[in-house]
């Protein structure tokens, strides 16, 4: 029975289907292991491949090139070096499993298939992966390892059922994305059953950006006793060892470490910077263009883009028309200025002045009322999309969650782009985040040290600008109001009844209901975003788009 185990964690940042690079990293950190004087590498979830991989692992030469990988991966370790885990899927019996290799003296020592099996939220494992069993130890070195991946641990079967099988320590790979208070929803998941349990957990999560989820790492290690003995950064890749003893008190980890872990409106904004620099760089684009128009939603959109990708690879241009106010140009400006990008103005009146002339004989007689707001809009988007395609800088688009909600955003228009960091983030919360980053600069972000936007940007009204002493306000209740209704009907699915109880008037909730089933269409064609909250327009919410049921109290 062996009485010590280094253990070297390696919290990565794959690239989806990177099956090579994703493997140079893994032997990257299993070199790092080596110089520590690890027995035993433990990579993340699906690592070989990427997680979350979808319909991929449907392909059956993706999967035949992760277990060639593996196995490569296996041979290097008849070097005496340390061992690893790794994650990738794997083929059994004509059935296809979320897998947890332990690769030890050139071979494929052990593996084990993931048990419990998410379907719900963003996850859909059902769909692709077969479930194994529950799973029984391995031996390894002296010691029996638990090996649960993910799932398994924020349900009670797996653990208790290692624990009665004699495992020395649960070794658990991870690919668990953020949202607000995972950290906290995490521990008191595994606490439910680590009481009982009391064996050491070494927790190994994924960090980085995969279209829409984002990854904040921040593995740790408890002791039998539920100690946090070691805590790895969040939102950033990292390699960490610990030395574990057994001693009459259990497991003892004798060189703690413990990286300090964000919250809040910090840990918001480090998931949306790395979202969007990983959407940008995985997918190589060299930066992003966005229309800058004085507003609040673009400003930040532009200082989250400046600290993800630096002020050199941000291109702002202001798009005036008409109703573009005096204020709105000088505001521009000025952010621009304080974020150091390069800026551009490009005025939209020739442009639809000339359709709105082609228009004319169609549209005699008629109102043009939100058509000729909407080709204001459409007319930018052509003009952003044709820098996009001549420099090839993605185009960014900066709506927030609670107009793409109720459909005040335009389709083929300021909905266009490859990708939009705000489009989980709610109104009130687009406030909250522009007077926290003006205040202060994280750790690590690109962007200047110092204010982001100009305050009178945070200040003023909300407002399209696309007719005359237009605000937001006009035709939606306040946001503090209309974004309590929303939270509402989204995050929780609650009924009508019981948000009209809450205080809200029972005419402006069917109206946000109303608009919000209606814009369903819009919303499906929009482009992705970083997911924040329980619950984003995206992979969390299924909603049919043809759909005539309201909720109507009796």
């Amino acid at each position: 029975m062996a009485q010590d185990i280094t253990i070297t964690t390696a919290q990565l940042n794959p690239v989806m289907g990177d099956i090579e690079g994703n493997c140079a990293l893994i032997r990257a950190a299993r070199a790092q292991a080596a110089r520590d004087g690890a027995d035993l590498l433990v990579a993340t979830e699906l690592g070989v491949l990427g997680y979350p991989p979808e319909d991929l692992v449907l392909k059956p030469a993706a999967v035949a090139a992760c277990e060639k990988a593996v196995h490569a991966l296996a041979r290097e370790t008849g070097d005496g070096g340390p061992a690893m885990v790794v994650g990738a899927p794997w083929v059994d019996d004509g059935k296809l499993h979320n897998a947890a290799l332990l690769l030890d003296s050139g071979r494929i020592a052990a593996w084990r298939a993931k048990h419990d099996l998410p379907n719900y939220a963003v996850f859909d494992e059902k769909r692709v992966f077969s479930p194994g069993p529950v799973p029984q130890p391995v031996d390894f070195r002296g010691l029996r390892l638990g090996l649960p991946i993910c799932e398994d641990i924020w349900l009670q079967t797996v653990p208790r059922a290692l624990a009665a099988a004699g495992a020395d320590m649960l070794v658990c790979i991870n690919g668990s994305p953020y949202r607000r208070g995972i950290d906290g929803f995490r521990r008191a998941a595994f606490r439910a059953w680590h009481a009982d349990v009391r064996l050491p957990l070494v927790f190994v999560n994924q960090t980085g950006g995969q279209d829409e989820l984002v990854f904040d790492g921040g593995g740790f290690c408890w002791d039998a006793a539920g100690n946090t003995v070691q805590r790895a950064p969040a939102f950033a890749p990292a390699v960490q060892t610990s030395r574990w003893s057994r001693t009459g008190q259990g497991w003892q980890c004798s060189a703690p470490s413990l990286a300090p872990q964000p919250e809040g409106l910090e840990a918001d904004w480090r998931a949306l910077v790395m979202g969007l620099g990983d959407y940008v760089n995985k997918n190589g684009f060299p930066g992003v263009v966005l229309g800058l128009s004085g507003g609040i939603d673009s400003a930040l959109s532009a200082a989250i883009a400046v600290d993800a990708l630096g002020p050199e690879r941000v291109w702002c241009v202001m798009l005036p028309s008409r109703y573009t106010s005096a204020a709105s140009l000088r505001d521009a400006e000025a952010c621009a200025r304080m974020l150091g990008v390069r800026y551009d103005t490009l005025s939209i009146e020739a442009p639809v002045a000339a359709l709105e002339q082609q228009l004319a004989p169609l549209l005699a007689g008629r109102e043009t009322g939100t058509a000729g707001e909407n080709l204001q809009s459409r007319t930018r988007a052509v003009l952003l999309m044709a820098l996009s395609n001549s420099f090839g800088h993605m185009l960014l688009t900066t709506g927030n969650k609670s107009e793409m909600a109720v459909g005040y955003a335009t389709i083929y228009g300021d909905m266009s782009g490859g990708f939009n960091a705000l489009k989980d983030i709610y109104k009130t919360e687009v406030f909250a985040l522009a007077r926290w980053r003006n205040g202060r600069r994280p750790a690590g972000m690109r962007g200047p040290d110092g204010p982001v936007m100009p305050q009178e940007i945070i200040t003023k009204p909300p407002s399209a600008e696309l007719k005359e002493n237009q605000t937001d306000q006009d035709s939606l209740p306040p946001y503090a109001e209309l974004d309590a209704i929303l939270h509402a009907l989204i995050e929780e699915e609650a009924d009508a009844a019981s948000i009209i109880a809450r205080g809200h008037d029972a005419g402006v909730v069917r109206h946000i209901e109303n608009l919000l089933y209606g814009a369903e269409y819009k919303r499906r064609q929009a482009p992705p975003g970083v997911k924040i909250s329980r619950r984003n327009f995206g992979r969390d919410r299924r909603y049919p788009i043809t759909n005539h049921f309201r909720d109507r109290p009796s």
